[in-house]
Order: C-alpha cells, then sequence, then structure tokens
C-alpha cells in the first residue's frame, strides 16, 4: 500500500495519429492542424480531472474522555513524521464513554458499521469491546496493562488475530513504586491501594502488588472503585483506616478524576506515588511509569505499518523504552516530607 499522501498518478497521452493529403491545399492542413492542437489542450484538464484521489484513511479512537492535548499532539506529531495528516489523508472516529465502559461495545459496534481501517483504543476495556466487535478490522492498543493476562493477544512476540500495540508494564512496575514510597516513607507498614476494579487488566496489577508488598513487608488496603459514584465511598473508606500512604493503579477512570484524588490524599497527609506525570502536576507527590506521550508517539509507527499493509498478528507487541520518575517538592513540603538525595538524584522531572 502507498504511503499516505496527496498522490497523482502519471498517465500517457492519447496519440492522434493525422494522416497528411498532398491534395490538401496547405490552408486547410494548417486548419486541421489548429483543431488537433486545440483538441488536446481542450482534453488534458479533463486527464487530470480523472486522477484518482489520494486515499483517505478513517481511524477510529475508542477511549474513556479525550485524551490529554499533548498526548493527542504525540499522536498526530508521530502520524506527521511518516507522512499522514488529519484532515488531509486520515481522519478521526473517536468515542469516548465517559467512564461507562458499558458504552464501550455499542461505540465498537458503530465503528465497524462505519468501516474504519483501524481501531486506536488506550484501555483494555475499550480494547475487549473492540476484540468482540471485529476480528477483521486491525487494532493497536495504545498502553495495555498485560495484553496477554487479559487475553488481548496470545503472546508479546506473535500477538495473532488483529490486535497489537504498546504494553505499559504495569504489574512489574507496582512494585517499584512501593519501593519508592518506602524510601520516602521509611516507616509505613499499611499502604491504600485505590483501583478499579471493572478493569480486568487491574486485577492482574493487584496481585503482583501483593507479591511486591509482602516482600517488603508491607500490608495493602484494597480500596475498590467501578465507577466515578463509587470514589466517595472509597475517600471516607481510606480516611477511617488511617494508612500511612496511598496508591493509585493506572486506569483511564481514576486519571479523569487524578485531581480530586491528590486533593484527597493532600488533605488526609498521605504521601502519594501514582503511574503518570499528569498526577503529579495535579498537585500528587510523585509518580514512576513509561512515558505516555512516547507510548501515542510510537503507536504511529503501528498505524503506518498497518496501513501499508502488514498484519498485526506478525507486529510484537512492544514494551516501554522510555520511564519517567517526577516529584512534586511543594506537595512534598504540605506533608511534611524531606525526600532523600537518593530519590532526587534519580528524579526527569522536579516541580517546585
Amino acid at each position: 500500500m502507498t504511503p499516505l499522501s496527496d498522490t497523482f498518478g502519471v498517465r500517457s497521452g492519447a496519440l492522434v495519429r493525422v494522416q497528411h493529403s498532398a491534395r490538401l491545399p496547405g490552408s486547410m492542413r494548417l486548419i486541421g492542424l489548429a483543431v488537433i492542437l486545440t483538441l488536446g489542450l481542450a482534453l488534458a484538464p479533463l486527464e487530470a480531472e480523472v486522477q484518482p484521489p489520494g486515499k483517505v484513511y478513517r481511524i477510529g479512537y475508542l477511549g474513556t474522555n479525550p485524551p490529554p492535548a499533548h498526548l493527542w499532539d504525540a499522536l498526530l506529531d508521530g502520524l506527521r513524521e511518516r507522512g499522514y495528516i488529519e484532515g488531509r489523508n486520515i481522519v478521526f472516529e473517536r468515542r469516548f464513554s465517559e467512564g461507562k465502559a458499558e458504552r464501550f461495545p455499542e461505540f465498537a459496534a458503530e465503528m465497524v458499521r462505519l468501516r474504519v481501517d483501524l481501531i486506536m483504543v488506550p484501555t483494555t476495556p475499550a480494547a475487549i469491546a473492540a476484540k468482540n466487535a471485529t476480528q477483521t478490522i486491525p487494532i493497536v492498543i495504545l498502553t495495555a496493562i498485560d495484553p496477554v493476562g487479559a487475553g488481548l493477544v496470545a503472546s508479546l512476540a506473535r500477538p495473532g488475530g488483529n490486535i497489537t500495540g504498546l504494553s505499559v508494564l504495569a504489574p512489574e512496575l507496582s512494585g517499584k513504586r512501593l519501593e519508592l514510597l518506602k524510601e520516602v516513607v521509611p516507616g509505613m507498614t499499611r499502604v491504600a491501594v485505590l483501583w478499579n476494579a471493572a478493569n480486568p487488566a487491574n486485577t492482574l496489577t493487584w496481585r503482583e502488588m501483593q507479591a511486591a508488598a509482602g516482600a517488603l513487608g508491607l500490608m495493602l488496603q484494597s480500596q475498590e472503585v467501578r465507577g466515578p459514584q463509587d470514589l466517595k465511598g472509597a475517600f471516607a473508606l481510606t480516611a477511617k483506616v488511617h494508612p500511612d500512604a496511598l496508591l493509585a493503579l493506572g486506569d483511564a477512570l481514576l486519571t479523569e478524576y487524578r485531581q480530586q484524588i491528590v486533593e484527597f490524599a493532600i488533605q488526609q497527609h498521605l504521601p502519594g506515588v501514582f503511574w503518570g506525570r499528569d498526577w503529579v502536576v495535579a498537585g500528587g507527590l510523585m509518580s514512576y511509569g513509561p512515558s505516555v506521550p512516547d507510548l501515542y508517539r510510537r503507536a504511529a509507527t503501528y498505524v503506518d505499518k498497518i496501513l501499508r499493509g502488514a498484519k498485526p498478528s506478525d507486529l510484537p507487541v512492544e514494551q516501554p523504552t522510555k520511564f519517567e520518575l517526577v516529584i512534586n517538592l511543594k506537595t512534598a513540603k504540605a506533608l511534611g516530607l524531606t525526600i532523600p538525595q537518593s530519590v532526587l538524584i534519580r528524579a526527569d522531572q522536579i516541580i517546585e
């Protein structure tokens, strides 16, 4: 398949063969030549008008909420680097569940009816809905927690089926976040874990966290939510049990309400660790995880290869290559914490 750019084919013009007769007077021969030239000029623009336009691809994007501007810009930049310009040779069909995961199947079915060329999904629930809706339209996952454990792909090296993309290694990173918390709060023993139990991928992460907590001598207090209506109850229960720190699992639902979550943590004097930089910008103490803008930019490579004819089953699921530790010193001061120098020197960004 040709790259997505506004290209026009080159066609040979029709060859008009004229037989001149010696019996025609010179003036008549000149008139005949003039008529032929005029017809040729008249036909030239018609020849250009019938050129087939460049292919315009329709890309579906199925998420919980519109991605932050810097993530969407990273995706568009990655596409632009490969010759794909929104509004020129690609158009997006974007659908958002607004925190209601039960709407994903409806939107996935709509994209199938629209005959999109490819579907992009940032979350596991959206990916499952898309997979259930189609086994033929290629699906690219942007930030899958555990695509193998969630049953989206057969393996990272050989996905099989119509799904491929990027994994955020969330189960493995949860233990690292607990280690960071213990470095900052050496005496802590209990950590409240806020997580969306409606996301099947988070169940896998929760199990990994329990194993990591046992190795660190920590006790986890599970605070499950399944929708925004559950946050108030989770906050009340967390305040009642008085944990030493708070950890929120990476999830589209919780990310949408990150401002309320970090404000609750500060009010309760709870050091918190989160999965992405946006949480720390919102006021969270620190975050450790893959660079999400880098993942969105890299997703453009999958789009390019698939639109050129590659099969998702032949494209290995890639893991993050760029990680970020971000610390908010203003929040640390508000919590009465001093971040150890051993942690500060490892930070990729410090917000003061």
